[in-house]
């Protein structure tokens, strides 16, 4: 098995070193995602992963819950399932985890009534912005795929601006931009300081995670 994982931030990638695989982060950027999965892709992986936190849909998920996607739903409501005997093995491989359905999105879902909303016409237990480049691509290039994914926000959690301007094309985060949000409105500082104690407790999860790629 030739592995390419596709992450979102260089935090995240950070987590699989000494997995077996070519990894790359997007930072949540579209253009660059699907340019890293198409590098990947031409570098003749066999099987695509995506490997990240996430935000819950489900108001059940609480921070640092570990989800295996089996089935995930595109932004035009299409969804395309995941290789069933990998996400069996996973698992196996990781007994705290959940076998859910995740949606992929273009956008950040920031508010409570967008998650709501979103939960209500998916079904998705979570959402984050590269699985479904991941499964789209696995379906154009006829690979298998799978989803490992760590909650970090809670569906009853508005995430605030500052949280959505904070990664560039590599992954890493973009102080100035965050730093300069934050100078627009510092009222956001504790919502912003909460969505970095629920990203830290959710790539300590992930950490483990690892164990359901192989």
């Amino acid at each position: 098995m030739k592995l390419g994982i596709v992450t979102g931030m260089v935090s995240e990638a950070r987590l699989l070193d000494g997995v077996d695989g070519i990894v790359v982060s997007g930072g949540g950027h579209a253009d660059a995602t699907l340019a890293k999965i198409d590098a990947l892709v031409g570098s003749g992986v066999t099987h695509l992963a995506s490997f990240g936190i996430a935000g819950a849909l489900d108001p059940a998920l609480g921070p640092g819950d570990l989800l295996i996607g089996a089935e995930i739903v595109l932004p035009d409501k299409t969804r395309l399932a995941a290789d069933n005997a990998w996400v069996a093995r996973a698992a196996t491989a990781l007994p705290q985890g959940r076998v859910a359905r995740i949606a992929g999105a273009s956008h950040a879902v920031a508010s409570v009534a967008d998650k709501k909303a979103l939960y209500d016409t998916t079904g998705a237990a979570a959402i984050d912005m590269e699985s479904h480049h991941v499964a789209a691509a696995a379906r154009r290039h006829n690979l298998p795929f799978i989803v490992i994914r760590a909650i970090a926000d809670t569906a009853v959690d508005a995430l605030p601006q500052a949280a959505l301007v904070g990664l560039n094309k590599e992954g890493r985060p973009a102080i100035g931009a965050v730093l300069l949000s934050l100078l627009r409105n510092p009222f956001q500082l504790p919502a912003l300081l909460r969505v970095a104690r629920r990203s830290d407790i959710a790539l300590k999860t992930l950490l483990g995670g690892r164990a359901g790629l192989l």
